[in-house]
């Protein structure tokens, strides 16, 4: 073996394990390079790949990227609800009221983020499930009138505050001592 296919041959060697690898752009030498040599009688020749033909220029293309490469972030941002109006009393001190007044209140949750993102869903500013009622509280007054007509039979509107006795399953019987206790904080 000469001295001169030596280098020729290192690159050809190099250039295979890089493609098998999956590593890097393929490079070639072109017929303009003076230190390439023309394979011999004695070395195998290999055909370049039409995408990989000589170029006397070099490569400006990008790699393509193949899966996901989309970055998430790592939890879902707050939810913003509408603020609640000035002056109106908070589900929490609904449910508060209720206590005091000697009602079923308990197991109290916060379920405000079912009002949904930016006011989208219900479009309530904050919900709390107790075990005697739902108390949901909403932005305005005609969204609070709104719901409580979805709700028709079922629900009780003092001002932005609608109570939804659907979601409690709360009887008949005890609706008006919920509904005097919310009246009274007017």
């Amino acid at each position: 073996m000469s001295h001169r296919i030596l280098p020729a041959l290192v690159l050809v060697a190099v250039t295979a394990a890089l493609a098998a690898c999956g590593g890097g752009e393929k490079e070639q030498p072109s017929a303009a390079d003076p230190t390439s040599a023309p394979p011999t009688a004695g070395a195998p020749a290999t055909a370049p790949a039409p995408s990989d033909a000589p170029s006397s220029a070099p490569s400006t293309a990008e790699p393509t990227v193949t899966g996901s490469t989309e970055r998430r972030p790592p939890s879902p941002p707050p939810v913003e609800l509408p603020p609640r109006k000035a002056g109106e009393p908070s589900a929490r001190e609904v449910v508060a009221a209720f206590r005091s007044a000697g009602l079923k209140a308990g197991k109290s949750k916060d379920r405000s983020v079912d009002c949904g993102p930016d006011g989208l869903g219900l479009g309530c500013s904050e919900i709390v499930v107790t075990d005697g009622v739902a108390v949901y509280v909403f932005p305005d007054e005609v969204s609070a009138t709104d719901m409580a007509e979805v709700w028709a039979g079922a629900s009780f509107r003092s001002g932005t505050v609608v109570l939804n006795y659907l979601e409690a399953k709360t009887p008949r019987a005890d609706r008006p001592a919920y509904e005097k206790a919310l009246t009274a904080l007017d």
